[in-house]
């Protein structure tokens, strides 16, 4: 069966409701959002940030007892742990975590060459690959331990939803390393679901195509954010909203345990789960003899589960 697109509105949204969530990368884009609609729907919310939340936040949220604001870089394991636990205490436990935070592709790490003062080729810079992918590992391993970390008389479980891209299902031309790291966050998701799954915990990913925020290239000098979407879009580029991202982190947290494993695409405000389309078509991308091997071996004790 083909995978079916849908569209995840605002007005359908009524959950969560009365729970903590976590954003990092939440003071501004797909974060904030991701923020302001968790509020409105009567939760706690902790954002994660190097920036303050942006100057267009609602007073309503940045002044509520329902808000905490914790400056971070996240790729300090210290200050990432030092956040969370700021959140647990504040509020008695951390229920829902949007693993968020990242950047776009930092200058072209392959083919363009770089002495340095010794005259030899200068080692790369990995900062995507330290911000979107290692700093996104430590904050699902607190994500986990701060769910388990709950009173007896507490609900079980949560949910962790990670930002990965089209670029992590359909490598970005141009952005090896961005396309890379996002290759690993749905990977990640998948050696996680199994697992966290005992635990009661949900992990998903979703993977916006084009979004309109700030880390947007390839725009004319002093064109806006607005004005490049509608030329985009002009020539049938499908482009997202924030909003139309936020909405779907906030589905994928509403469903509790059964958006376990999904990977949400979402292009013009448009959804599909990816890994459902994937799973069912197994059979015509590994081939049948392929997947009957794979499932003979699946059973090795190779990795146990642990828990």
């Amino acid at each position: 069966m083909a995978t079916e697109a849908f569209t995840v509105s605002r007005e359908q949204l009524t959950g969560p409701k009365g729970v903590t969530a976590l954003v990092t990368g939440g003071a501004s884009g797909i974060g904030l959002q991701t923020v302001i609609l968790l509020h409105e729907l009567g939760n706690n919310v902790i954002v994660v940030d190097r920036a303050r939340p942006h100057p267009a936040a609602p007073k309503t949220l940045t002044s509520s007892p329902r808000f905490l604001y914790q400056q971070c870089d996240i790729t300090s394991w210290k200050q990432q742990r030092a956040a969370f636990e700021a959140g647990f205490k504040k509020f008695g436990s951390i229920d829902c975590v949007f693993v968020n935070a990242g950047i776009a592709e930092y200058k072209d790490q392959f083919f363009k060459d770089e002495l340095d003062a010794d005259g030899l080729l200068k080692e790369p810079d990995r900062r995507v690959i330290d911000i979107d992918m290692h700093a996104a590992n430590d904050t699902a391993k607190l994500a986990i331990y701060y769910m388990r970390k709950k009173a007896p008389d507490q609900k079980r479980g949560g949910s962790i939803v990670m930002t990965a891209s089209l670029a992590g299902y359909l490598a970005s031309a141009g952005a090896p390393l961005y396309s890379a790291a996002k290759h690993g966050i749905v990977g990640l998701m998948r050696a996680l679901k199994n697992d966290t799954a005992t635990l009661g915990i949900a992990v998903s990913v979703v993977a916006p195509g084009i979004t309109l925020t700030d880390i947007i290239s390839g725009r004319k000098p002093e064109e806006s954010l607005a004005t490049w979407a509608s030329r985009m879009r002009g020539v049938g580029v499908p482009i997202n909203d924030p909003q139309e991202v936020a909405n779907c982190v906030v589905y994928l947290m509403s469903l509790g345990i059964e958006a376990n494993g999904k990977g949400m695409l979402i292009q013009g405000g448009r959804v599909a789960d990816l890994e459902k389309g994937i799973a069912t078509s197994r059979k015509i991308w590994m081939g049948e003899e392929m997947l009957n091997l794979f499932r003979g071996g699946r059973t090795a004790p190779l990795f146990p589960n642990k828990l």
